[in-house]
């Protein structure tokens, strides 16, 4: 069946957008299995996808009921089920920090998980994470020591149900279609990078955390997006070819230059699928796609990895309303979440002691 309503009919100002109901079922969502491999490093001449497609993973996938939903394991991936319809699918952030790197490590430090990655230059970037597998902070550490806390989802103040899911009412929108959505292509650079860098288009009231963006339609929608949708990928592959991945110049020129100027920005790559084919397929597909549109631009164009996350959504939010193959429904987007994560102009508490790593 067609997804959800997503955002991307030409809308007039004012109009709002359609509500998306919240999951049944909000106990948190299961952390992803790890494998001794998870912390090695991965060549940098490596592409994402290369020589695997979804038949690779089929047969090794694993579903049972945990509380009233379905939970399916794949390599890489779990993919939650909720009795609403809705489905949430969930990676491993890190497996994106390997490529190229010098060394990667794990500790324990007193209940939480650090994963270290260090660079050929000497910059670590620590993900740490709860017992259940929750980010809690990400971190870059140069090699003289200095650290920059990129993510901060450690502060324990107002929070959805376990904290992964926001039922805000949509906002209204109050700016022209071609301006709160831009198509890539044919878009001056300057458009791009003024879309990149857009204020929401309502008042931010809180910080949310990262998994609150992720699978909060609602919550997402207060920030204008690009639609990459001059990239096309083969069927039920997610490997970005080399005539492909030079379309992505323009969008790597507008996030280096908006992380040049702050080095804490944070920019959420999408990935969207049409309506053809299984859920559970296209949702693993379309999270995939948007981790390896992620890698790319870091591996060919240099944008910092740990600026840069991504999610799939499969064809829960089609542009165009059609069972059919549809094209324009085949997308990755991208959007700045920096507003988002820090509560948008709203001043920071500090941190709870004893945040830092030490």
């Amino acid at each position: 069946m067609p997804g959800a309503t997503d955002p991307r009919a030409t809308l007039p100002p004012g109009t709002p957008i359609a509500r998306t109901p919240p999951p049944t079922v909000t106990t948190p969502l299961p952390p992803v299995p790890t494998s001794p491999q998870a912390v090695a490093p991965i060549a940098p001449t490596t592409r994402p996808g290369e020589g695997r497609n979804l038949q690779d993973f089929r047969g090794e996938r694993r579903e049972v009921q945990q509380g009233g939903r379905t939970v399916i394991t794949e390599p890489g991936r779990v993919i939650v089920r909720d009795p609403s319809g809705q489905s949430f699918i969930r990676h491993n952030e890190v497996d994106r920090f390997r490529y190229g790197a010098r060394d990667v490590r794990t500790e324990q430090v007193r209940g939480e998980s650090r994963t270290i990655v260090v660079r050929p230059d000497g910059t670590q970037i620590i993900t740490i994470t709860d017992r259940d597998g929750q980010l809690l902070r990400r971190i870059r550490r140069d090699d003289r020591g200095r650290e920059i806390i990129i993510i901060d989802n450690s502060y324990r103040g107002p929070r959805g149900p376990a904290g992964f899911y926001v039922d805000l009412p949509p906002p209204v929108l109050r700016i022209p279609r071609d301006r709160y959505i831009v198509d890539a292509e044919g878009a001056a650079p300057e458009l791009i990078y003024d879309t990149l860098m857009a204020p929401p288009v309502e008042r931010i009231e809180r910080r949310y955390s990262l998994d609150e963006i992720r699978y909060s339609p609602a919550v997402r929608q207060r920030m204008p997006s690009i639609d990459l949708d001059t990239i096309n990928f083969d069927l039920g592959s997610w490997e970005i070819t080399p005539d492909q991945a030079s379309k992505l110049q323009v969008i790597a020129d507008g996030l280096n230059r908006a992380i040049e100027r702050n080095p804490r920005e944070v920019f959420l790559i999408e990935g969207h699928t049409d309506a053809v084919g299984s859920d559970v397929d296209n949702l693993s597909l379309s999270d995939r796609r948007a981790e390896a549109a992620a890698t790319l631009l870091t591996q060919q164009f240099g944008v910092p990895a740990e600026n840069l996350t991504s999610q799939g959504y499969g064809e829960q939010y089609l542009k165009i309303q059609t069972d059919a193959a549809e094209r324009q429904n085949r997308r990755v987007t991208v959007r700045r979440i920096t507003p988002l994560l820090n509560g948008g102009s709203a001043s920071l508490p500090p941190p709870p002691p004893g945040t830092r790593p030490r």
